[in-house]
């Protein structure tokens, strides 16, 4: 939106992976349709990345389970179509663990609307079970980044999961400075961010791990976070 109000242009949002050739989904212009009395389909929809292409389909399932799940509801993107590899090379194994009966298992966590447009909300390797609700950590990341105004370039803070006794999983806050956990917490409330969504605890690390790529360093920080348990 900050982008469109200062350029005039929409981001045009998709979704790929090497596995899928590499699109599955896009946002596309809406087109102007001939007359005034015709209504088109929308092809652009702000947050989604777009409709799947011409010949894949998807389906959401429970991650533990792999029951199908309905319109709405948050689980791992499954996809089956042409455009799906036949395996990894050398590497029967991991195939085997990816590709069941034509789908192809994703390891994304996304929901579907009504209208088929695709919600991208994270990899499930960035998912905590707290309670039995699935929280996404890159979505309380952006929550707390808004909050605290560190929005830029540079990684200031993660959300790691570590085991708790009461819920199976807590939340805990990596950030490169001291955090004042009542004042973000206030500050979350007033985002309407749910309760199950708001570290407990918070400890500074002197810079937040990053990969080659620019990535979070998904894997460091898990150990940096275990070990001040």
């Amino acid at each position: 939106e900050k982008f469109f109000e200062r350029f005039g242009k929409r981001v045009m949002e998709g979704y790929g992976l090497t596995e899928t050739s590499p699109v599955v989904s896009v946002n596309l212009p809406d087109s102007v349709p001939d007359r005034p009395d015709v209504t088109q389909q929308t092809l652009y929809r702000l947050g989604s990345v777009g409709k799947m292409a011409p010949g894949i389909g998807a389906e959401i399932r429970n991650p533990e389970t792999n029951e199908k799940l309905t319109i709405y509801d948050t689980g791992m993107l499954w996809l089956r179509g042409p455009n799906i590899f036949e395996g990894y090379l050398n590497d029967p194994g991991r195939t085997v663990e990816v590709l069941h009966d034509g789908w192809l298992k994703t390891g994304d966590i996304g929901r579907l609307d009504e209208d088929g447009f695709l919600y991208i909300e994270g990899r499930l390797s960035r998912f905590s079970k707290i309670g039995g609700e699935m929280v996404p950590h890159e979505v309380v990341e952006q929550k707390i980044i808004g909050a605290l105004g560190l929005e830029g370039s540079e990684r200031r803070i993660a959300i790691c999961g570590v085991p708790d006794e009461a819920k199976g999983e807590a939340l805990l806050l990596l950030s490169d400075q001291p955090i004042e956990m009542e004042k973000l917490r206030s500050e979350l409330n007033k985002a309407k961010v749910p309760n199950l969504w708001i570290p407990k605890r918070s400890i500074v690390i002197e810079n937040i791990p990053v990969l080659a790529s620019g990535k979070l360093d998904v894997r460091r920080c898990q150990e940096l976070a275990t070990q001040n348990l």
